[in-house]
């Protein structure tokens, strides 16, 4: 079948190659010739003969037959020729379509293989989904447990933070606070949430954030933890000291987030140790003032009785003249005993000046010099050198002391020879002289190495034998002088004695003392009106009682701003003008007042506990007077007349009662007569409740060694107890809020006790006395 489509294909390409007409042609000349050779074959065989009227039939059988055949085989080709077209067109696009097929087949099986990798990539991750789904639900409910677990442990951390009575706080690198514990809310009066996101600018006030923020930096720098003390204020007030330490803290990677602080309430502890200080400070003081100060008269005691026992005695008096110098020598060595178990430094012991006979002290000392430098044999010379004064203001106490510490000091020291007391008076500033002191001695003199280190405490120089005692005469010397504002140094050499130079300052008093009276005549005053500044209620009361008991119109102000605001030129006659106010002070006001009314001002007159020495403090602040706090009638009425009449009023005498030296008796006869008794009486109650606090916060400030803390709250109460006629506690409060006294630092303790300790008996006796006077108003009415 194959071989005949080949020969039919060959056929047909033949027919097509030679043409249609030569087709025919050649298809008539084979049917001719073919129906020829049949015919005459076919008469051959049956005839045996072959006529040409067969061969002539044969042809014309040809040429009719060959017409049809060459159209029926023309049509067939044609027909096969398009067959085949049409065959070899759909073989093509079969041909294109199998080839299409094959790259769609291509591209499926590619596409079967991506999506079988998809498949299983997806099989893959879908078993990887299911194994981290299920890792995430085992991790969650891990976490969830870690969770729940970390918040109870986060819960009893912060029950464990907030009960305990330390502060505790973390803040990250930029010093904002990212928690603290309940202590530290409480100390500082504010919520947690007020304290996160704040550095300590926000949460402390300037001076102690500073001081804070300094620590943190060196904690940072170092990045080592640091331990430092903090005085911190309370919100009512109080102090409280703090042990803190700052810790820096890091994540895992070593990266640095902040620090950790911890605060350690103190307060008790340095109270303590305040005490044991004082009490050991008190101790050392007693024992080394009282031994010094009994060792000249009981030097005295020594030097004479050796001088009797030279007389003719009999033997029984001889016995007690032994036994009287054997105990003075043990009593000495007795105080050097005491003294030598008592090794503490010795505090600054206060200097109380006042009028000393100058030449009877030089005069006693050389007597007991005498006595001292016979019985060594030794020579003693007095040198006197210029004109000494009678009278001086001095402490009189402390000068004898530091002289004879120096004399007994050179006899002890002094083996062969004798002693040389030289004084020089020279003039001085103003009414002062400069007294010099020389005392020289012949004895074993001090190595140049050792010069400085004789006024030390307990110093004695190495090697010495014959150093015998404590070490601690000239150490006290030196510190006496010193609170004198005086100096001492020694010139010495070794084994050629020594020199000692003492140089003080002290005011001389003329010899004669003239008492100078002011007498002030009494004038009416006129109705004024008055605008009072002052920042304490009790003042305000008896400032504006007075006023009005004398006529005058009052208008108060608690603090400068508000003067400010009040204040018009046509609106008042006075102005009084507390110096301490809460906002600024009374210069402030006034300087303020200039500005603004440079030609309108009435008198403007200062209220203040601090008398400055120099009133044109006041003048070049434009003040026309200074009035002291509490206010006495008196004063008030002659300040008054001088400004608004031009002479003053003669103040009360004092009146001498047993309650003098407690009660300003003066002031309280002045407040009763214009307030009444019941007034008083509530200024007292108002004043027993506010001490309470005004204490409390005074000793937590004494206690941060604050000193301006410690000196405003000393004026409050100072000003309060003066405004109801405590004298003693004023006075006390007085020395409490002035700093610049002499020994300040070593008596507060002892004033503030003395007015926690007074005060109530105080008020106690002024309620007595505040009865009795109501008494005797009842009885002049009745």
């Amino acid at each position: 079948m194959r071989q005949i489509k080949t020969w039919v294909q060959l056929y047909v390409d033949w027919i097509t190659r030679i043409g249609i007409i030569r087709f025919s042609l050649l298809l008539a000349f084979c049917i001719i010739s073919i129906a020829v050779v049949i015919q005459g074959t076919i008469t051959l065989l049956l005839r045996g003969v072959v006529d040409v009227v067969d061969l002539v039939r044969s042809v014309f059988f040809g040429l009719l037959v060959t017409p049809w055949a060459a159209y029926f085989l023309t049509a067939v080709i044609d027909e096969l020729e398009d067959s085949r077209r049409r065959l070899t067109d759909m073989v093509h696009k079969l041909q294109v379509m199998r080839e299409r097929d094959q790259a769609l087949n291509q591209r499926l099986r590619s596409n079967i293989s991506q999506m079988n990798n998809q498949i299983e990539e997806t099989r893959r991750a879908e078993a990887a989904r299911l194994r981290v789904l299920s890792e995430l639900e085992a991790e969650a409910i891990q976490r969830e447990k870690a969770q729940k677990e970390l918040e109870e442990q986060s819960a009893l951390l912060r029950s464990f933070l907030d009960s305990s009575p330390d502060l505790v706080f973390y803040r990250n690198e930029r010093e904002e606070f990212l928690s603290c514990n309940r202590a530290l809310e409480t100390l500082l009066g504010r919520s947690r949430s007020d304290i996160i996101g704040r550095t300590p600018y926000g949460v402390y006030e300037p001076q102690m954030a500073e001081q804070i923020i300094s620590r943190d930096r060196e904690v940072f720098e170092k990045n080592q933890p640091i331990t430092y003390e903090l005085w911190f204020p309370y919100p009512d007030g109080r102090r409280a000291c703090f042990e803190m330490r700052q810790v820096p803290f890091f994540a895992d990677n070593g990266e640095r987030l902040g620090l950790v602080g911890f605060g350690r309430d103190i307060t008790e502890h340095k109270r303590y140790q305040d005490e044991l200080e004082k009490a050991s400070q008190d101790k050392t003081t007693f024992i080394s003032t009282i031994s010094h100060e009994l060792r000249t008269p009981l030097n005295g005691v020594v030097g004479l009785s050796h001088i009797l026992l030279d007389t003719p005695l009999d033997d029984m008096q001889r016995q007690y003249l032994n036994t009287i110098h054997l105990s003075a020598v043990t009593l000495g060595n007795i105080f050097n005993d005491i003294i030598d178990l008592d090794k503490i430094e010795r505090r600054k012991l206060k200097i109380a000046n006042s009028k000393i006979d100058l030449r009877l002290l030089l005069s006693d000392l050389q007597t007991l010099s005498a006595l001292m430098v016979e019985a060594k044999g030794l020579y003693l010379h007095f040198d006197i050198d210029g004109d000494v004064p009678h009278w001086i203001i001095a402490d009189g106490t402390r000068l004898r002391q530091i002289l004879w510490n120096v004399l007994s000091n050179a006899v002890k020291f002094t083996a062969e020879g004798g002693i040389t007391f030289g004084v020089q008076v020279s003039p001085s500033a103003e009414n002062k002289v400069h007294l010099r002191f020389d005392i020289e001695d012949t004895g074993i003199g001090i190595p140049e190495h050792e010069q400085e280190n004789i006024f030390a405490m307990y110093y004695q120089v190495p090697g010495t034998k014959r150093a015998v005692g404590t070490g601690i005469g000239l150490a006290i010397t030196k510190q006496l002088v010193d609170a004198m504002d005086g100096t001492i140094h020694v010139d010495s050499e070794l084994g050629h004695g020594s020199c000692f130079t003492i140089e003080l300052d002290v005011v001389a008093l003329p010899d004669d003392l003239i008492d100078e009276t002011e007498e002030l005549l009494a004038q009416e005053l006129p109705a004024l009106r008055i605008l009072l500044v002052e920042d304490i209620a009790l003042n305000v009361t008896v400032a504006t009682a007075m006023l009005n008991k004398l006529g005058h119109q009052v208008d108060v102000a608690m603090c400068g701003t508000e003067a400010l605001e009040k204040f018009k030129p046509e609106r008042y006659d006075l102005v009084l003008l507390d110096i301490q106010l809460p906002d600024m002070t009374g210069f402030d006001v006034a300087d303020e007042l200039h500005r603004r009314y440079p030609e309108q001002l009435p008198p403007l007159v200062a209220l203040t506990a601090n008398l400055v020495n120099d009133p044109r403090q006041y003048q070049q602040h434009g003040m026309q007077s200074v009035i002291g706090k509490p206010l006495a009638l008196g004063n008030l009425r002659k300040t008054l007349n001088e400004l608004f009449v031009g002479c003053a009023l003669p103040i009360a005498p004092v009146v001498d009662t047993q309650e003098k030296h407690v009660l300003d008796i003066v002031f309280l006869q002045d407040f009763t007569s214009v307030v009444g008794c019941d007034v008083m009486l509530s200024a007292i109650d108002l004043f027993e409740q506010s001490m309470p606090e005004y204490l409390s916060i005074l000793n937590s400030a004494l206690m941060a060694k604050d000193k301006q803390g410690t000196v405003e709250e000393a004026h409050k109460i100072k000003s309060a107890a003066g405004a109801i006629g405590l004298k003693r506690i004023y006075q006390l409060a007085q020395q409490a809020q002035s700093p610049d006294l002499p020994a300040w630092q070593e008596n507060i303790h002892d004033w503030v006790d003395s007015i926690s300790a007074e005060y109530q008996g105080d008020l106690d006796r002024l309620r007595e006395w505040l009865q009795l006077q109501r008494s005797q108003v009842d009885g002049l009415q009745g």
